[in-house]
């Protein structure tokens, strides 16, 4: 296994005060085809560690991440407006999110229409005490569909799942289906926002609304949780379609909070513990769906480097 250290220390005791300009990303993948990353070792990037663009068909596997709690906006692999990609068998502990799906900011996004579709993560270890393990937004005018994670261990990460958008995103996330995750010692397990108000600029069209539906979650266990759920759509705009089956939640024994608060969602759940909001109605046995098709990037099979020295 390579080592790329991205020395971020420099960038990061600058960022907000001196510095001028963006970070650099670590390994950045822009307007490409067949790509595969496999078996590296990435450690302290000055922003986020891996980011395909505009890409598809895209391979990442064996890879562990290393950043500082608390390093800025350090995420691990950010897929931002890329069809097909395969995430698995990685593991990361991150300043930011370990994985954030992306698709364009607001008019911008909206313009280029560029959506990110067929993702699959699997089999990933995640540690970030300041955001989550998945994050879908909030970049996502572009739109996001058809979003696959499973079998996915959480620890000491402030929260499992996170969607951000909001006003002037435009834009959809739909079909996004989680199932098969272990979460150990969480503030949020769920985590929803339509106000996640950061515009690049005044110039976006304020009744562009976001899309979001069809958000599914199943057989998932955690422990020392202080907050099962906050989920806040938008008004007049709800988040739809949400479905949440076979959760158990054990919750902090010191946490004040109510544990689950919602505001602008409809959906479902059946056997979740504590009990959900009302917002979301209990169905008996209900089970929520998992694509049991198999995606074309699925079929990719690893391919090994070699060299071969000519004497």
């Amino acid at each position: 296994m390579g080592t790329i250290d991205g020395q971020g220390a420099w960038w990061w005791q600058r960022y907000k005060t001196v510095l001028k300009s963006n970070r650099p990303y670590l390994i950045e993948i822009m307007n490409s085809d067949q790509v595969q990353i496999t078996n590296l070792k990435l450690i302290d990037s000055p922003s986020w560690h891996i980011h395909p663009v505009y890409s598809s068909n895209i391979f990442i596997k064996g890879i562990t991440i290393v950043a500082p709690p608390a390093s800025p906006n350090t995420d691990g692999i950010n897929p931002d407006s890329c069809t097909n990609v395969r995430i698995e068998d990685c593991n990361i502990v991150s300043g930011d999110d370990c994985v954030s799906v992306k698709s364009g900011w607001d008019q911008y996004g909206i313009a280029f229409g560029k959506p990110t579709k067929h993702v699959i993560i699997r089999r990933l270890t995640c540690t970030s005490p300041n955001n989550a393990v998945l994050t879908i937004g909030s970049e996502m005018s572009g739109g996001i569909q058809d979003v696959r994670l499973e079998d996915i261990v959480a620890i000491r990460t402030e929260s499992a799942v996170r969607m951000k958008t909001t006003l002037g995103r435009g834009g959809y996330v739909k079909d996004v289906f989680i199932r098969r995750m272990t979460m150990k010692t969480m503030r949020w397990a769920f985590l929803m926002t339509g106000n996640y108000s950061t515009h690049p600029n005044n110039n976006y069209n304020r009744k562009a609304l976001p899309v979001i539906d069809g958000i599914s979650f199943s057989d998932m266990v955690g422990n020392n949780v202080k907050i099962a759920g906050q989920l806040d759509g938008i008004k007049g705009n709800p988040f739809t379609g949400i479905c949440i089956s076979n959760v158990t939640l054990s919750m902090l024994p010191t946490s004040k909070f109510a544990p689950w608060t919602c505001s602008d969602i409809k959906g479902l759940t059946s056997g979740v513990s504590p009990k959900p909001c009302g917002m979301l109605t209990a169905q008996v046995a209900k089970r929520c769906p998992f694509p049991t098709d198999i995606l074309p990037i699925d079929r990719i099979q690893l391919k090994k480097c070699s060299i071969i020295a000519k004497l």
